[in-house]
Parts: structure tokens; sequence; C-alpha cells
């Protein structure tokens, strides 16, 4: 009897432990990442493209200490972002390890360059546009319908998490540009608005491919970044004014937008994720996050050293924790870190209408 006792009491305590762990659901959902050289892992190394992380010092603190094609000292924001929910990293699409059960985990689709516009990025010659992006997405659901058939894909997909980053570069890589046909064409506030009616066709697009959890991604501080303090010649480290109102036109018609998407769609597929907000905290106020500088990139040249690109021959930061930028464009490991822990638990101010946190939750009782 007394061993009866003992069994159930094991039985007991077993299913109590298992109850705190890491639920098991949220570690084996499917992450998808759309977008550009902010969340791309490496898909650019395979394209015939000037846009790549290639080489060091890029990599220099990732595990391998090599470069990957990440547009980063260390990890990325996919990559922080699968960390926290306990997956491993999504593999680029590209990648030919990217097979068999690893297909499951997910996929990276985002490629360095790309914009909301077609015609963004048209410099850096053959990059993964978000047309083509999508191209792939529905050919990865053919290679995963071979493995487990169909309708279990289409569980997959639906119930994966997905990242989308996009906006960026249509600004800094298209209407600021000098001789910018879109910069003559149109003002600010216009350029803004074709933007945002495009941005819609495209998360509509995401939809009809499956995705019914898209965390989407507003543009940072794009006056703050080292490469537009270079440009704009800011004297004092102030932040370039004509990208900053971009930003400020841009996020909150993204806002506008998304809300109404989820009320057409009668629930809250997108989440609004403030990355003008994540970025605006340690840019302004980089001591208390520990930085000593979120002005000047830790590898670069000129001033701020936020001209032109990191290379080799760049100049490097020895501590890439004192530094909020990397390169004249990207955050550091240590700033990305920062912008995760708000995705995951940050109020409506970051997350709108709820943290990754909240959502998981929500998603594991499903």
């Amino acid at each position: 009897m007394s061993t009866l006792l003992t069994s159930i009491f094991l039985s007991t305590a077993l299913w109590g432990m298992l109850f705190l762990m890491p639920q098991k659901t949220n570690a084996a959902r499917a992450f998808y990442v759309f977008g550009d050289s902010l969340v791309d892992s490496g898909n650019n190394n395979y394209l015939v493209t000037t846009a790549r992380a290639d080489s060091p010092p890029y990599g220099i603190d990732y595990p391998t200490g090599r470069p990957t094609g990440r547009f980063s000292n260390g990890l990325n924001l996919p990559d922080i972002i699968s960390e926290q929910i306990g997956s491993e990293p999504t593999l680029p699409i590209l990648s030919p390890e990217l097979t068999g059960e690893k297909l499951l985990i997910g996929a990276n689709f985002a490629s360095a360059g790309i914009g909301i516009l077609n015609d963004t990025g048209v410099q850096f010659l053959n990059i993964l546009r978000i047309g083509r992006q999508f191209e792939l997405f529905q050919e990865y659901q053919e290679r995963v319908s071979e493995i487990i058939g169909s309708d279990k894909t289409q569980q997959l997909v639906n119930g994966a998490l997905v990242l989308m980053t996009l906006g960026g570069n249509d600004f800094v890589n298209n209407y600021f540009l000098p001789f910018s046909a879109r910069g003559r064409q149109s003002s600010l506030s216009e350029f803004s608005q074709l933007l945002i009616s495009e941005y819609r066709k495209i998360l509509m697009r995401l939809y009809e491919l499956g995705a019914r959890r898209v965390m989407v991604t507003g543009t940072g501080p794009l006056g703050c970044v080292p490469a537009e303090l270079a440009s704009s010649r800011s004297a004092n480290g102030e932040c370039a004014p004509e990208a900053q109102q971009a930003a400020a036109i841009f996020n909150p018609l993204l806002d506008q937008m998304l809300q109404g998407l989820n009320r057409e769609i009668g629930s809250d597929v997108f989440i609004g994720t403030n990355a003008f907000n994540m970025n605006a905290d340690f840019i302004n106020n980089p001591q208390r996050f520990g930085f000593v500088t979120s002005k000047v990139a830790c590898c670069g040249q000129g001033a701020y050293n936020g001209q032109g690109v990191c290379t080799p021959l760049s100049s490097l930061c020895p501590d890439r924790n004192a530094y909020a930028f990397w390169d004249p464009f990207h955050p550091t490991e240590k700033a990305t870190r920062l912008i995760v822990q708000q995705i995951m638990t940050g109020s409506v101010e970051y997350m709108n209408p709820m943290n990754l946190s909240t959502i998981m939750a929500l998603d594991s009782r499903i």
C-alpha cells in the first residue's frame, strides 16, 4: 500500500514539475521572419548584392566569433526572440542547412536592403524583395507539406509567430537619397501615405498565406542613427529633423492601419511593435542602460563612425556593450536585447494591443 502511495505522490510531483516548466506548445511553435537588414540572418550571403554582412568584424561576438550575414556584432532581433520563446534560431530560407525537421522550427525570409516599395534598394542589386519573400514562403509550405501533410502544415503556419520589419529603407535608402525621384515627386506626408497603402496590401497577402499572429515593427528614430547624424552634419549629436519627422508621420499611420486591419478581420492578428519608443529609451538616456554613447557607432568611419559601412578597415570599439549602435544603422546585441525585453513584457506604449508574453500565454490555451 505504501508503495502505491509513494507512486501516486511521485506522479503528482512530476506533473507539478511539468506544469512549472516552459510549455511545449510554446517551444514547438514555428517562427517566420520577413523584412530587411534589421532581421536578416544571412540570406544576402547567397545573393549577388552589396548589402551584406559576411566579413569581419561582423559577428565578432556571435557564438562562433565569425560573420554570419547578421547586421550585428552578435545575435540579432529574431535570434533573441527565438531564445526568449524557447526555440532554436530560424535558419535563412536560402541556407542549404534548412531541410527536414529544421523546416518545422520556421524560417527567416528577410533580406537586407529591401523596403515596402519595389524601387527601394535598387542600388543593392539582387535582394529578396517582399514579393519574392512571399513566393519563397509558399515554396516553404509546399516543402513542409511533403513532410507532415497539407493539413498539419496549415496548422503549423496558422499557429506560428511571425515578425515583419519594413519601412526604414523606404526613407533612408529611397526618399532621402540625393536625386531621389520619390523625394522630388511627393511630400513626406504623401510618401508616408503611399507606404501605408502598399504596406496594407503586403500584410493582407501575408494573412492570405496563413499568418495569424504577426508582430509588425514601425520605424525607429530614423534621424538618430549614426549614419543620419553624419549625413546631416549634426553638430552636437542632435537627431536629423527631417528623418525624425518621417518616423513621426509614418508610425501613427501604421498603428491606425493595423488597428483597422484587426477590426476588419475580427481578431488581433497584427501586433503593433513600437520600435520608435523601444529605441528612443536608450538613445535619449544611454547611461541609464549602461551605454557610454548612443551617438557614435562601434564600427564605422568618419563623423560618429556613421559614414560608409563597417569593414575590416573600419574603426572598431573595444567594448561593444558600451555602444548602442554597432554600425551606422544597426543596434548592438546589447541594445537589441533591450528591445526584445519590451517586446516580451512591454506595456501598450510598446506593444499594442499586447506583448509577446501575453500572446504566448493566450495562444497556449487554444
